[in-house]
């Protein structure tokens, strides 16, 4: 986003504009204000709680993959699992950083069944790619309703513009005013609402990648799987760049 509007500034001081020619209160609350209530409109109020914690999530430092590491965990915990059997594995399982880990092996250690397992945990899956859609569709929504607010403030500024054609003093700088809207709507759609929306999409599927390498791990210890065939199986599901790191 800072590279976007870098090079928009830039832009602007290139051609001799100073950027604080298109810094207008009237045309940023209504573009602003207006997309906000637009988005606000089409969601219920306990999306609109959790607004604040969507913002943190699009503006969250990049996810860095913790494949590699969660590898080498779940085959540690499988040696341990064969070594010592399930119950052992409980005070480590209460070591587990990872929340969604953490019940999975509890569930093993409980001996729920295989299946009733992997139930539980892909509908776990599901429901937290559920939620991540409907942070990322909010911002969606935001980048698909900002343009056209923005055209309205321009209307609005042209009506403006009609009722002075006598005055040709004033006629050039209203005409430019009124274009700042569109500006800000198409601006704040491509700089700010749609590269959140596909950051809290990318996050998510990061997510669920490693959740589902998660519930693959936590399956084959239950099924008591060799530690190295889990290794394999577990490496099987990750991007090639990533395989060669953990194999390292």
């Amino acid at each position: 986003m800072a590279l976007a509007v870098g090079a928009l500034l830039a832009m602007m001081v290139l051609e001799g504009t100073s950027p604080l020619a298109v810094v207008l209160l009237p045309p940023l609350i209504l573009v602003f204000g207006g997309t906000f209530g637009a988005a606000i409109a089409g969601s219920t109020m306990s999306d609109v709680r959790r607004i604040g914690s969507w913002f943190r999530l699009a503006f969250a430092p990049e996810r860095a993959s913790r494949n590699a590491d969660l590898v080498t965990q779940l085959v540690e915990l499988a040696t341990h699992a064969r070594r010592e059997g399930m119950l052992p594995l409980e005070k480590r399982a209460r070591n587990v950083a990872d929340p969604f880990l953490r019940r999975g092996l509890q569930m093993a250690i409980d001996a729920v069944p295989v299946d009733q397992l992997r139930a539980a945990l892909e509908d776990e899956i599901t429901a937290q790619r559920t939620d991540d859609r409907v942070a990322a569709r909010f911002f969606a929504r935001m980048g698909a309703y900002a343009p056209t607010i923005g055209i309205i403030g321009t209307v609005v500024g042209l009506v403006q513009v009609l009722q002075s054609l006598q005055d040709t003093d004033v006629l050039g700088p209203l005409v430019a005013t009124a274009f700042v809207a569109t500006l800000w709507g198409v601006l704040s759609a491509n700089f700010i609402w749609l590269p959140m929306s596909v950051k809290i999409r990318r996050n998510g599927d990061l997510r669920a990648a490693e959740m589902q390498v998660l519930l693959a791990g936590v399956t084959e210890i239950l099924a008591g799987t060799n530690p190295r065939a889990l290794r394999i199986r577990l490496q099987a599901m990750l991007p090639p760049g990533e395989v060669r790191r953990t194999a390292a």
